[in-house]
């Protein structure tokens, strides 16, 4: 029996939320894209190596035989490296999803490659944990796009962000900041967007990612100086109905592997 009330109404709050946004989600199913964002949290340097060849061999061409192409994976720049390994899945809608891994189940292939990782004992685990977030493409950024760089994958920078809202109608009103107006700016100015969505199921909502990519550093911080002076987004970002609408932007630097898709 439940004795704290508040928890059990707090908790059926919550599974009401999730299902109204998922309700929601599928309204547009397939018609945006749907994304898994993982990442390992590991502590030394075995882990790092197991995860490494059980994504090179084993996972990444698996996902490419179940239809799932363009797997990114990406390690952090500067205070993470070597204690993080992310992964982003694009599927085109809910049914190549919850399909995924009942066809990583029936690979042999790959519960072949991946027998190391699979079958680690729970002393020796490939990681620390492993957290996900289910996200959904915004409305004006549908599907996913792969970076227009030239450079080499040792010298890229690819920015995830998060932005946080203080309320669930603030977060709604930063998302429609982005498909008002937003993302012109970032397509005008030439930030090689992978992918902008929303949040459905994560540890940090209610919150948007999204993720734009640069040559280098110094192109990343270029393309920010640009963004900051630029006339369209000065008349926007002080317009009342867009203030204050970030309570928290959480900025994550990184690099591709090289075995990653892009």
């Amino acid at each position: 029996m439940f004795k704290d009330y508040s928890l059990l109404l707090g908790g059926s709050f919550l599974i009401l939320a999730f299902l109204a946004a998922f309700t929601e989600s599928q309204a547009q199913d397939g018609k945006r894209d749907l994304y898994e964002l993982k990442i390992y949290h590991l502590e030394t340097e075995a882990q790092e190596k197991m995860v490494d060849d059980y994504l090179e061999s084993a996972f990444i061409p698996a996902a490419h035989r179940a239809g799932v192409s363009n797997v990114g994976v990406f390690k952090p720049i500067e205070a993470e490296a070597g204690k993080k390994i992310y992964v982003l899945l694009p599927f085109r809608n809910s049914k190549e999803y919850f399909q995924f891994q009942g066809k990583l189940d029936k690979d042999q292939a790959y519960q072949t490659a991946g027998k190391s990782y699979i079958y680690a004992a729970h002393d020796q685990a490939p990681f620390v944990r492993l957290e996900t977030s289910l996200l959904q493409a915004f409305t004006g950024s549908p599907r996913m796009a792969t970076p227009n760089l030239s450079g080499p994958k040792s010298e890229r920078v690819y920015e995830l962000r998060s932005y946080e809202g203080a309320t669930e109608r603030l977060y709604r009103q930063k998302v429609k900041m982005f498909n008002s107006g937003e993302i012109d700016i970032f397509d005008k100015l030439n930030f090689n967007p992978v992918f902008y969505a929303e949040t459905l199921a994560g540890a940090n909502m209610p919150n948007l990612v999204y993720m734009t990519t640069f040559e280098n550093r110094a192109d990343r911080d270029a393309h920010w100086d640009a963004f900051r002076v630029d006339p369209d987004w000065i008349a926007m970002k002080d317009l009342e109905e867009y203030r204050n609408t970030v309570s928290k932007n959480d900025t994550r630097l990184l690099r591709p592997t090289d075995y990653s898709d892009f």
